[in-house]
């Protein structure tokens, strides 16, 4: 598994929301359901979404924007419209005044708009929450990014509108996880074409930090060194501990180290799980090994971190 594939495993839909909107300009919408990420699809006409602090950007038909959260942000037709609708966490929509606009709104089992058939036909998939696993990913990308459609690859945007509507038996499993396939494809497409690509996304393709980061990302567990590592990979410690932190920015220590109390956080929220299990799923020898990196990086004890996010 290469860095990239292991850091989708954050990103993942559950339930996921899922809207097409049925749009008449001038409208407007003020998007503030903290989502840590979302994901906007324009089949037809144009929007613009301004992400906080942000000048408007326009996506136009066939484009696809990922909005990194959980800042609110606007999405309207033209920018500058008067907000005429507020969309909270958990689907709630209301007015500016807090009245509840679903039942008004409501076109379809997950279409809404204000109108049956305007011009402009949208579609929005969100992920409430991603795991700690899938930090780095986020931290890498900025508020707003937009590819176009046509640069995915697959029809995966009309796929997903056909599907949007259905009752069928396993209908929430089949959008989940064609808007998870729609994200990585975005998010594919823009790192490939990004000047600023982080390194761990460009250290895929060297000859040997490449082959290191995949053997990190799938055996984290393994009692790793840096010599025992540049040795799998036919390559001189020296080297590879230089070209890696060169490449992806830190030391291969260092990077094995995150991802294992990432593990490990992820881990530490599931109901009943003892510090000492989590310790030897992420290759910890002890719970006192893992208590005292944890609260190295994160600066609180795992039993903390349980009672946090319990």
């Amino acid at each position: 598994m290469d860095a990239f594939a292991g850091l989708l495993d954050g990103p993942r839909a559950r339930h996921a929301f899922l809207l097409r909107l049925l749009l008449e300009p001038p409208w407007s919408i003020w998007v503030d359901d903290r989502a840590a990420l979302a994901l906007v699809a324009t089949l037809r006409g144009e929007a613009w979404i301004t992400p906080s602090g942000m000048e408007p950007v326009r996506l136009a038909m066939g484009e696809v924007a990922i909005v990194r959260g959980p800042e609110p942000y606007a999405f309207a037709d033209p920018p500058g419209t008067p907000t005429q609708v507020v969309a909270l966490p958990g689907g709630l929509c209301t007015s500016t005044t807090g009245e509840s606009v679903l039942d008004s709104l409501r076109r379809g089992a997950r279409t809404m708009g204000n109108t049956a058939d305007g011009p402009t036909e949208v579609l929005i998939g969100t992920y409430e929450h991603v795991n700690e696993l899938g930090g780095r990913l986020l931290a890498a990308l900025p508020s707003l990014l937009v590819v176009p459609a046509s640069d995915l690859g697959a029809p995966l945007v009309d796929l997903l509108a056909a599907e949007i509507d259905k009752e069928s038996p396993g209908q929430q499993v089949v959008l989940d996880r064609l808007l998870d396939l729609l994200v990585v494809a975005a998010l594919r497409t823009w790192f490939a074409g990004a000047d600023d690509a982080p390194g761990w996304f460009r250290a895929n393709a060297d000859p040997v930090v490449g082959p290191a980061l995949r053997l990190l990302q799938d055996n984290p567990t393994h009692p790793w060194s840096v010599a025992g590592l540049a040795a799998e990979v036919g390559a001189s410690r020296a080297t590879l501990a230089r070209r890696f932190t060169e490449l992806v920015g830190e030391p291969p220590m260092t990077y094995l180290t995150e991802r294992r109390l990432a593990l490990a956080a992820d881990l530490l929220k599931e109901p009943g799980t003892t510090v000492g299990a989590v310790a030897r799923q992420v290759g910890y020898a002890n719970p006192f090994a893992l208590s005292a990196a944890f609260k190295r990086v994160h600066g609180f004890s795992p039993r903390d971190y349980q009672r946090r996010t319990a």
